[in-house]
């Protein structure tokens, strides 16, 4: 099911935001998929909805930025959910 709230590139903070919170589960998806060496245009069209035959920059810069900051999640957001502070 595509997720229709959603901007081409997260908010790039060094904290997690209302809009990471938001997309956990898209985030999930987007590593499952790459640990999976799933085809990127095949996930977007997936995850996001988008078709990357139609709208190709924009199509990969979601996919870019949205994985992106789901690998900055497992790298350094975790932290502060594990502190107890999602701020």
């Amino acid at each position: 099911m595509a997720k229709p709230d959603y901007l081409d590139e997260p908010p790039a903070d060094d904290r997690i935001t209302d809009y990471d919170r938001a997309n956990f589960k898209t985030y999930l998806r987007l590593l499952d998929a790459d640990a999976e060496g799933a085809d990127w245009k095949e996930a977007v069209g997936i995850i996001f909805g988008i078709d990357p035959e139609q709208e190709p920059d924009r199509a990969l810069l979601i996919h870019r930025s949205h994985l992106a900051r789901a690998r900055w999640m497992t790298e350094h957001g975790y932290r502060h959910l594990l502190r107890g502070n999602p701020q």
